[in-house]
């Protein structure tokens, strides 16, 4: 089923894990993914493992759990740079033997001293390829309230949403923000543009004040004053920077929710705990939401 249909209907709720380490085996995550079960997300997406790797076994494994065992929608993260059209054409195959077909085509970090293949150096090309060699996956691609660290500018970074858009991308998922402004925004600018596909905000919630003073240094980020506060107030106190963290999330959601956004992609962290912490403080407000939408529906 493509994901897209299920927008029509809802305000969607999907989450996203990371494959264990090399070391570990890919079952480990197992527990963690029946405890985010319980939530009954839209789907679950997997990345293909932190600092740009290439490697996909793991993402394939844990599809293949989140699909088949856990009967949730799984989506694949297919990032381009690094792969060969052979290697993708693979990865889609094996993840189509496993009831897959649904992917988030990224172009993916770049690996300090590897070369890239050469072949898909921006997204929409990856995207452009998928759409024709494997018209029956649903592909999923993302974008930057905050504007992509290596954008020339806005402007520039819009356009390039546009390419990803009209080479099949059918929904968008957002990097993480923590400024509701910064996303609406850029939704302003995206509907400008002429971008009309659902897109999902992306939500972290905040319990390590270093994990995510990184992580804004990579992506360059803002981090707004009230954010930055309860970094500082919290940091030394473990929970009360998880509980401070957890409630701006929801309350980042609450807002989205209620300005009528598409979707929620909460970043996990593979933490079930905390996203079941904020699935309980949120889960009233989607339904609210959603049986507004239905009644519009019922109405027309």
């Amino acid at each position: 089923m493509s994901l897209t249909a299920l927008f029509k209907d809802k305000t969607v709720f999907s989450l996203e894990v990371f494959p264990p380490k090399k070391d570990s085996p890919k079952e480990a995550i197992l527990p963690t993914l029946q405890q985010l079960q319980a939530i009954n997300p839209d789907f679950i997406s997997v990345t293909l493992g932190a600092g740009g790797s290439t490697h996909s076994s793991g993402t394939v494994q844990i599809t293949d759990l989140i699909q088949n065992q856990l009967n949730i929608p799984a989506v694949a993260h297919v990032p381009g740079l690094y792969q060969t059209k052979e290697q993708v054409l693979n990865l889609l195959d094996h993840l189509a033997e496993n009831n897959v077909k649904n992917i988030l085509a990224l172009r993916g970090d770049r690996i300090p001293g590897k070369e890239p293949a050469g072949v898909f150096n921006h997204a929409n090309e990856l995207i452009s390829f998928v759409h024709e060699k494997r018209p029956d996956f649903s592909i999923a691609s993302a974008c930057y309230p905050d504007c992509h660290a290596e954008a020339a500018s806005f402007v520039d970074d819009i356009a390039h949403l546009r390419q990803k858009v009209d080479a099949g991308a059918d929904h968008l998922i957002s990097q993480l923000f923590f400024d509701n402004q910064s996303f609406y925004d850029f939704k302003e600018k995206t509907e400008i543009a002429g971008i009309h596909v659902p897109i999902e905000a992306g939500i972290m919630p905040c319990t390590n004040k270093k994990q995510i003073e990184r992580i804004a240094s990579i992506t360059g980020v803002p981090l707004p004053k009230k954010f930055v506060a309860i970094l500082d107030r919290y940091a030394d106190s473990k929970e009360a920077m998880r509980d401070a963290g957890i409630a701006f999330a929801v309350d980042q959601i609450i807002d989205l929710v209620s300005e009528g956004v598409d979707g929620i992609h909460l970043y996990t962290m593979n933490r079930a705990d905390i996203a079941e912490r904020i699935w309980d403080a949120t889960k009233s407000v989607f339904a609210a939401a959603n049986s507004k939408k239905q009644q519009r529906a019922s109405s027309h």
